[in-house]
């Protein structure tokens, strides 16, 4: 049985001013620096990891670096594990993105904003199709007993974990949560399905004044 931990970056200043990021280089804030640090500490103590990937923009591959130091082990970067691209949208608030182009609102709209595709973006069901096409290769290369940390984003968090689940993605980004350097562990097996989620969305192992709202 192997082992996948998915985790999220931790907080920037575009999560905590609510602007869209997309592929945009934002660093750490000191709390998401403080959060990646205990998250380092966390699968440091409480697995033994084997192996790190990380997607390569900037928020994620720093938060991936504390992993590595933490643990020893070397990051892999795999560009698959990005977040959206949300082109032209990203810096916007999301107030503002939503309330001058409903049409990317799955809440408003449901699965037609899902295949909406933002001016030199891409659509979410274009990121979904390319996160879980990174996750089928990752189950398929984990080893029986090993485990495998990636360090991702909320998008590609829910893209995995609403598949896992079952849930439709409309769903799978509105009834779900991924606070920053929340961890969900997932076994792989040879059987059917394969794939078990066990732990989820788990922050409780944060500072409390590094917590916050899941954005």
């Amino acid at each position: 049985m192997g082992t996948i931990l998915l985790c999220r970056h931790g907080e920037t200043p575009w999560n905590r001013d609510r602007r869209v990021q997309g592929w945009a280089p934002t660093e750490l804030t000191e709390r998401g620096t403080e959060q990646a640090a205990a998250l380092a500490d966390f699968l440091a103590d409480e697995y033994t990891v084997d192996r790190i990937v990380a997607s390569d923009l900037e928020r994620a591959a720093e938060t991936a670096r504390a992993v590595a130091r933490a643990t020893g082990v070397d990051v892999t970067f795999d560009a698959r594990w990005r977040e959206r691209d949300f082109g032209r949208m990203q810096g916007l608030a999301y107030d503002e993105l939503f309330g001058v182009y409903p049409e990317y609102t799955l809440s408003e709209i449901g699965y037609a904003a899902a295949e909406t595709v933002p001016e030199s973006g891409e659509s979410l069901l274009d990121m979904w199709e390319r996160v879980t096409a990174a996750f089928d290769d990752l189950c398929e290369s984990v080893g029986a007993d090993e485990t495998v940390a990636v360090v991702a984003h909320g998008g590609p968090l829910y893209a995995v974990t609403g598949t896992i689940k079952e849930l439709d993605i409309v769903a799978a980004v509105l009834d779900q949560e991924q606070g920053n350097c929340a961890v969900n562990e997932v076994r792989v097996t040879d059987g059917n399905p394969g794939v078990e989620l066990v732990r989820e969305n788990v922050t409780s192992y944060l500072p409390e004044s590094t917590t916050q709202e899941n954005y």
